[in-house]
């Protein structure tokens, strides 16, 4: 967790920078999340777009983390990279223009294997947010963090729906709470005036707790509530990476691989033909309005729990396109 001993001093330029912002949130807000050191493991469409939200906010630094190399489907969503890196490092490829947008944050790219990446490597940061990883390397990185004390992020876009993870562990944060209060008001100098009801804006603090990545598994179905269908296209996605190693691509459309992995969560929750429409739907790539709205999402909260300010989303988020909305579950708990 940020405390004021960890934050900095904010020179003339950054408060006229960052201006709207400590209208908003405040100044000790704002000393918070400019001291926070973010990861981003996995820079695709939706990691260029959580990197750019951050960015613009002010952290205090940001570093990539992806071994991959550049393909063709990275044209879709990725708005860092230029049309003549395609085969170079994604991390690397990223840098330039992401450090355009702000000067004053320090950006650097890691061309490692997060696999080869030790648990301590994780405690360096306040802030960690893992993208395109296996089920096993989200749960090793999120034990990592919660070993460290440090705040565990999660997401994933496939075409057109996505999802949020967010593990803060014990997070206390500040909310704007309005109350209302009688005053006063003299009237022509006698010593009893007319009442009446104000309006104030006050600050509390309040905590909330958080579970660790591997408890929303396979949840019961009796604890999903609300619109779930997302929820069980997650499942099938990341149980396809763990088996596979890698998403299916636009050139799989179909294929059995993933048929076989629906299946098995299909008749798992019993849901007949819930979801068939979703399975069949497209998957493949990151679309870009998606990386957006999902990326937004995540940016947004890792810039609350940075700042500690406004109450953190617990602990699910997910993008149906069919809807066009989003639903928030709380699960594992």
């Amino acid at each position: 967790m940020l405390d004021h001993k960890q934050t900095e001093e904010l020179t003339d330029h950054e408060a006229e920078l960052y201006d709207r912002q400590l209208r908003l949130w405040g100044l000790d807000s704002q000393k918070r999340l400019r001291a926070a050191k973010v990861l981003l493991i996995g820079l695709d469409g939706f990691g260029a777009e959580i990197a750019k939200n951050i960015i613009l906010a002010g952290v205090k630094s940001v570093t990539f983390l992806d071994h991959r190399s550049v393909t063709e489907l990275d044209r879709c969503s990725q708005f860092f990279i230029p049309k003549e890196d395609i085969g170079k490092n994604k991390a690397e490829a990223s840098l330039s223009r992401a450090q355009n947008l702000n000067p004053m944050v320090n950006i650097n790219a890691d061309s490692d294997k997060v696999d080869d990446k030790p648990d301590e490597y994780f405690g360096q940061f306040d802030v960690v947010c893992a993208m395109h990883c296996t089920i096993t390397q989200l749960k090793r990185i999120n034990r990592a963090c919660r070993n460290q004390n440090v705040k565990f992020f999660a997401g994933d876009v496939w075409g057109a729906l996505g999802y949020v993870f967010i593990d803060l562990q014990e997070h206390e944060y500040v909310e704007d709470v309005s109350k209302t209060k009688k005053v006063t008001i003299p009237e022509g100098g006698e010593p009893m005036g007319k009442e009446r009801i104000e309006t104030i804006v006050v600050n509390e603090k309040r905590t909330d707790n958080f579970v660790p990545f591997e408890f929303i598994l396979n949840a019961p179905k009796t604890s999903l509530v609300r619109e779930e269908e997302i929820y069980y296209m997650m499942l099938i996605l990341l149980n396809y990476r763990e088996k596979y190693g890698e998403d299916p691509l636009p050139s799989e459309r179909g294929c059995e691989n993933l048929k076989n992995e629906a299946s098995l969560i299909i008749k798992k929750y019993e849901l007949g033909d819930k979801i068939d429409n979703l399975v069949e739907s497209d998957l493949y790539a990151q679309l870009s309005p998606v990386c957006s709205i999902v990326g937004g999402v995540m940016a947004q909260e890792i810039i609350k729990a940075a700042s500690q300010k406004h109450a953190p989303l617990n602990n699910l988020f997910t993008f149906n396109p069919a809807t066009s909305c989003g639903v928030i579950l709380k699960l594992g708990y």
